[in-house]
């Protein structure tokens, strides 16, 4: 059974070189993400990639958004049921560093 939603992660800057963002580790447990939120502080466009696979994971094909643009001071968000196994990582990063807020939140639930 679901729990409730909890944030999961952030709000925290998204780094300027590809890094993890989130993995829980529990074979136990599944993640489900009900919403990302990102949130361009500066006063200029910023650009953003995220990506689900392996650990500092980069890969081609496995993008969930591109070189996408939040322009200044703008948010984006996204909602939906993204599930993520305990193998799974949401990593990304920003092209300007400092620049980009994340916020993640969902539900952990029992496999």
């Amino acid at each position: 059974m679901a729990e409730k939603i909890k944030k999961l992660y952030g709000p925290a800057f998204l780094a300027n070189a590809i890094a993890d963002i989130y993995n829980q580790g529990s074979a136990l447990l599944y993640t489900v993400i009900r919403k990302i939120h990102l949130f361009n502080k500066t006063g200029g466009t910023v650009t953003f990639r995220l990506y689900i696979g392996a650990t500092g994971g980069a890969v081609a094909g496995t993008e969930l958004y591109f070189d996408y643009p939040i322009t200044a001071n703008a948010e984006f968000n996204v909602y939906g049921a993204l599930r993520l196994n305990s193998t799974d990582f949401l990593t990304g990063f920003a092209n300007t560093a400092n620049a980009i807020i994340i916020t993640i939140e969902g539900d952990l639930n029992a496999v």
